[in-house]
Order: C-alpha cells, then structure tokens, then sequence
C-alpha cells in the first residue's frame, strides 16, 4: 500500500471522538467500510468466523486503496491500525461505533445485536449496514432500542457518498444525529429519511429501473451493451447533474415542473400500465448471463471495477468544482 497525506491532526479532526470502529462481516461492504475507517485515522476490528476472513480483507483493501487516495485520503500502512477478531463481543467491547454488515436475514441481524448491545460501551454509535431490513424490525430483539439506526450505503461505501440514515420507530434523536454527524465527518452524504420503508430509497429507485431494464432485455428490445449505452448516455448524466424531480422541473422550461406535469405528465403516466413485469425464469436467466458473459467476460471483475472507480472519482470531481 503506497504512503500518502498523514494523518489530521486530531485537534481538527471532527472524528477525534471515535478512536475505534468494529465491522461486523468482512465482505464487500464490511471491506469498503473498513477501508474509509482506516483512512480516516481509525483503528478497526473485524468480525467475522470465517477462517480466510483476514486474507480476504487484506486483499480488498489493497483493491481500494487507489479509490481511496484519489480522493485525497491516507493510504499508508492501512494495516497497521487494522486487527479481527472472531468473537464479536470482544470485537465490540471498546468500539466508538459498530457497523454491521452481516448476512441480509432478519433472524440473524436479531442475534448480532442482541450480542453487539450487551458488550459495547453505552457511547457507541450503532448502525446497521443492511439494504433493506428496517431498523424497528431488527430492534425489536434489543433491550435499548433507542440505539439502533440503519447506515446503508450504496455500494461501494468508501467512495460512493450516499448513506441513507433511516431511524426505527424507536430509535432516538439523538443516535440520529450522531449517525448524521458521524458520517457527514468522513465525507459522506447522510441523508435522514422521514420514515422507514423496505428497501429505503435508492435501492427501491435501482430496483424499479433495474425490473424495467430486465424487461427490455428479456423481450428482445435492446441487448445489455446497448441499454446500458442508452443509460450512460442520457439519464444517468441528467441524474448524476440534477435529479428525476430537477431534470423535469427544467423540462418544464419557464413553468418549472408544474408545467411539465400539466402538459406532459398525464402522457406520462399513460405509459406505467404498460411497463414490463418480469421474473427471473429460467430463460431470462439464460439470456441476462450469456449476454453478460459476451459483454464482460474478458474483463475481470476487478479491472471492471478499477475503470468504474476512476470514472466515478472524475465525476464527482466535475460536480465538485460546478458546485463550488
């Protein structure tokens, strides 16, 4: 891993309060979340059973690390300040905060935390990575509830700057605003949603696009290299620049979104009916995986990723310097 920046002093530093972060599971996620703690000064631990769990994350990290320094973070020696543990009670026991990102079961994300509240330090900020269990669902085993809110990132975490930090129905203000606080302090997006639902936002967003793509697809419309062109080359940059609700508010011209509703919306909605509604039957299968493997299969995944990343990093850069 190449040496960067050092680290911030801690007395300008806004996460001089959090020395120890615990994450929970050491995949993708628990990875890229142990990857943007590290360069943010933290010590983490990771917990997970599995024998290869260090190896595995040893890798992922040296994947991330030129995402991670080219956005101006310290990449040095991330291994360093990074230890596991497969026992997740002393993995927690003197964390500043705990971010799980375990298997996508309710019953098991329940017993995790019930573990997690029992042993960690009554400061701890207590989040969950999960993509769309709600927060009420997996309290509803802990003694404090209070404490629990859902951090779910969108994929992957250390570079991407959307967290949606959605609250149970018991959870405090104040674990809110310290989720808030916590991420917006490691560069993040935070972004409080104002009540709970399946899947949360983006991820509802993804998969109501994503069953429309699957449809064109499996009807012969379009192959999966031409709709992600036509994606690429139209509404993911409107979106990326503006928003579904800004793009058509500027659609409307001078009448702003009202306008684009009175005159364009009812042809609009005309249109939902007709939307596809597929499933991943057997032939469907067979044509998104063969088209696949003629569009990406020469190209390992990883590559895949790295040319993804630096796109993405150029991106936000772009909107950066539009913004400031």
């Amino acid at each position: 891993m190449d040496n960067s920046t050092g680290p911030v002093p801690a007395s300008a530093n806004p996460l001089a309060g959090y020395r120890r972060a615990a994450v929970i599971g050491g995949g993708v996620i628990g990875i890229s979340w142990a990857g943007l703690f590290l360069a943010h000064g933290l010590d983490v631990v990771v917990s997970d059973p599995r024998p290869d769990v260090r190896d595995q994350v040893l890798t992922g990290l040296d994947e991330i690390v030129p995402a991670l320094s080219a956005l101006g973070l310290p990449t040095g020696d991330l291994a360093g300040r990074l230890t596991f543990e497969a026992d997740l009670a002393t993995a927690v026991a003197g964390a500043d905060v705990v971010q799980e990102n375990g298997p996508e079961r309710l019953a098991v994300k329940q017993e995790i935390w019930q573990a997690v509240e029992r042993a960690a330090p009554a400061h701890a900020l207590l989040a969950t990575s999960t993509s769309g269990i709600p927060a009420s669902a997996i309290a509803e085993a802990m003694r404090q509830p209070e404490r629990l809110v859902v951090g779910h990132p969108f994929n992957p975490p250390h570079l991407v700057p959307l967290v949606e930090v959605v609250p149970g129905a018991k959870t405090s203000a104040r674990t809110l605003r310290q989720a808030r606080d916590f991420y917006a302090a490691l560069g993040k997006k935070p972004q409080i949603l104002r009540k709970e639902i399946p899947g949360f936002v983006a991820n509802r967003l993804q998969s109501a696009l994503f069953r429309e793509c699957v449809h064109l697809v499996a009807e012969g419309v379009v192959t999966e290299s031409e709709l992600d062109e036509i994606v690429t080359a139209s509404i993911g940059l409107r979106w990326a620049v503006a928003g579904p609700f800004r793009t058509f508010h500027l659609g409307g011209g001078p009448g702003g979104l009202p306008h684009f509703i009175q005159h364009l919306g009812r042809a609009m909605e005309g249109t939902w009916p007709g939307l596809g509604n597929p499933t991943f039957d057997e032939p469907t299968v067979a044509r998104l995986t063969g088209q696949a493997q003629e569009a990406f299969g020469d190209v390992p995944v990883g590559e895949l990723a790295a040319r993804r990343d630096r796109a993405q990093i150029a991106l936000m850069r772009a909107l950066e310097a539009d913004r400031a």
